[in-house]
């Protein structure tokens, strides 16, 4: 038998005025995606703005149905947006930001499951990482300089 440690490097934020003015200004973008998601079950708003590498920004929020698990994750909205309007533009980062009609989201909300294999499948397809970094509504901010931080040992098409 042989152990094997995987290790995952965050760069932390403690707040926005850290941060190089391109990713605050996405920042601003995703807030304003977040404030126009639909979310009237789970009052969870998530927005994302995207920076192409051609300076263009796609942004996204959630989208709810009351047919659960119908609705769909603002992280998947954006990327699939940037892949179905730019499909040979390469994403270099991806700003998350989330709040709760019923709480104050004080620490950085991660992709889920699903938007990271999504995410993954972008990254592996352009051959290049993507920085993302994320928050909740207000406080520190993690950076990731690959999604491969966020899902190690992913599955790709390697395995089909």
């Amino acid at each position: 038998m042989k152990e094997i440690n995987l290790t995952s490097t965050f760069t932390v934020f403690e707040n926005l005025t850290e941060l190089p003015k391109d990713v605050v200004d996405l920042f601003k973008k995703a807030v304003l995606a977040r404030n126009n998601a639909y979310a009237p079950y789970s009052k969870f708003q998530v927005g994302v703005a995207i920076l192409l590498e051609d300076g263009t920004i796609v942004s996204a929020s959630n989208q709810e149905n009351a047919a659960y698990p119908s609705g769909m994750c603002a992280e998947r909205v954006a990327i699939w947006n940037a892949g179905a309007s730019h499909p040979n533009k390469k994403i270099k980062k991806l700003v998350i930001t989330a709040k709760s009609n019923s709480t104050t989201l004080d620490r950085p909300v991660g992709p889920c499951g699903a938007c990271r294999q999504s995410i993954s499948e972008y990254e592996i397809k352009q051959e290049e990482n993507i920085q993302i970094f994320f928050m909740g509504e207000v406080g520190k901010i993690l950076k990731s300089n690959s999604l491969s931080d966020l899902l190690p040992l992913s599955f790709d098409k390697t395995f089909l």
